[in-house]
């Protein structure tokens, strides 16, 4: 866990999308070189929570990063009361997480592969495993404490080499623990402003609650 005053060290910088841009998500190969030592980093942990206000920017980066350096990698959406992942890879909005932990969905039914292309694809020979959030729910933090999310995310350890979730908003209390209780490590991802002064200090306090260790930060700058 992240401990005392000290900073959060930023491993990783990368571009953000910027307004209106419908290649938001497309894989940049200078992304991808910022990203490298934050492969190195996580080498070894199998599922990575990604949170902050930019946690779903940092999250699809380090698994298209991941799944461009041959990781078997899936990417799973568990901000249950606000779904974005879909409408941001134009994938379908369901069904997905919600569906599966309320035993609507089953686990095939709700993984959806996504191909990376593009010069920056690297090494990729695997599509990337993405799973949406599903309908929102208004109940998130009960929907995570059952024992089916246990069950998804052992799914996805035993299957892939790394799972990164998508982490709930941190300044709501409860979601964001129980998920991190489920996961080796955490990153928060925040745009260069959150990562200093006040905003900065309100992060390192949020993310000493989560019980998992904070390895550091992504930095997010929307072009």
């Amino acid at each position: 866990m992240l401990g005392g005053r000290r900073k959060l060290p930023v491993l990783a910088e990368i571009s953000g999308p910027g307004a209106g841009d419908a290649r938001a998500w497309s894989l940049r190969r200078a992304d991808l070189e910022a990203l490298a030592r934050l492969q190195a980093g996580v080498e070894g942990h199998r599922t990575v929570l990604v949170v902050g206000d930019e946690g779903l920017a940092g999250a699809i980066a380090l698994a298209g990063a991941a799944g461009a350096a041959g990781r078997r990698t899936a990417l799973l959406e568990c901000d249950l009361a606000r779904p974005r992942l879909a409408v941001e890879l134009g994938l379908s909005p369901g069904p997905g997480l919600h569906e599966y932990l309320r035993w609507e969905a089953s686990a095939a039914e709700i993984l959806q592969p996504l191909v990376l292309a593009g010069p920056a694809a690297g090494d990729a020979g695997d599509p990337l495993i993405c799973v949406v959030s599903g309908r929102p729910a208004a109940d998130p933090v009960t929907l995570v404490n059952l024992e089916s999310f246990r069950h998804a995310l052992a799914k996805l350890r035993a299957a892939y080499d790394l799972t990164v979730l998508v982490g709930p908003p941190l300044e709501i209390q409860g979601t964001p623990e129980a998920v991190a209780a489920r996961v080796d490590m955490v990153l928060g991802a925040v745009s260069p402003k959150g990562l200093s002064g006040q905003a900065g200090r309100l992060l390192r306090a949020r993310l000493r609650r989560l019980p998992a260790e904070t390895l550091g930060a992504i930095a997010v700058d929307p072009d």
